[in-house]
């Protein structure tokens, strides 16, 4: 049992992905812990905003705890706790959008629509990914009702709702954010369906090693998820600055 236990907890010294996921799981819990203690050095209407970054980070932070063990262990990639993760965390990146251009006039009915959208692009992915049958049908079909989801998202952000709030604002902090936010969506979530497409039965099975995935997964994730903080983070500082000075 001693030499099962550490095979868990070690680390292989020549596996970059191994590496990832406990360096993922550091950085994202440090990040939370950073954002928990600004948030009472904010202003008290980016304090959920903040809050919310915080979630994001500490529930990525816990899952990559499990995930790392899990991949250490078994060696293989953790599909249910990587959708489970995404499932908890996507919403709420999507709901610091609405938190950000509430004072611009966004209304729950522009939140409900980004949160539907990520929990169709979810669990279409997850239904794709974790039932497949090695078919490139089953992938397919799977895969274009979850990037529906992907690019409404997208849309709001560059062209839609999101970026028409954004620029009737007052604020060139908040126009700044929401213009990164949407870079992160656009580049930063590009891995999301690369991976997807990589899996047995995708379009680039066989081209892609689903361990190379495993390592962009990680990496993407904490750029991600810690950029979507400090993103907030950057609009309430801008904000509070602001303010002082006038």
């Amino acid at each position: 049992m001693r030499t099962t236990l550490l095979e868990i907890v070690r680390i292989p010294v020549d596996d970059p992905v191994a590496f990832t996921f406990f360096t993922g799981y550091m950085a994202m819990l440090a990040a939370s812990v950073f954002f928990f203690f600004q948030i009472q050095q904010v202003d008290a209407k980016w304090k959920n905003s903040l809050l919310v970054s915080a979630l994001i980070t500490g529930i990525a932070a816990v899952h990559y705890y499990y995930m790392r063990d899990y991949y250490n262990a078994t060696n293989e990639t953790p599909i249910a706790l990587r959708y489970i993760d995404w499932t908890l965390t996507v919403p709420l990146m999507c709901l610091e959008f609405y938190l950000l251009l509430k004072p611009a006039g966004a209304k729950t009915s522009f939140m409900w629509k980004l949160i539907i959208a990520a929990v169709v692009m979810l669990v279409a992915g997850y239904i794709g990914e974790a039932f497949t049958d090695g078919s490139m049908g089953h992938s397919v079909l799977w895969g274009v009702i979850s990037t529906v989801g992907y690019i409404y998202i997208l849309y709001s952000a560059w062209f839609g709702e999101a970026r028409q709030l954004a620029d009737s604002s007052n604020s060139p902090a908040v126009k700044k954010g929401i213009n990164a936010l949407a870079w992160f969506v656009f580049a930063g979530w590009a891995i999301y369906p690369i991976g997807y497409m990589a899996m047995p039965g995708g379009w680039l099975s066989g081209v892609l090693d689903p361990n190379s995935i495993n390592l962009f997964y990680n990496v993407a994730d904490a750029i991600n998820k810690i950029g979507f903080g400090l993103v907030v983070y950057g609009i309430a500082v801008s904000e509070q600055k602001k303010v002082v000075l006038a």
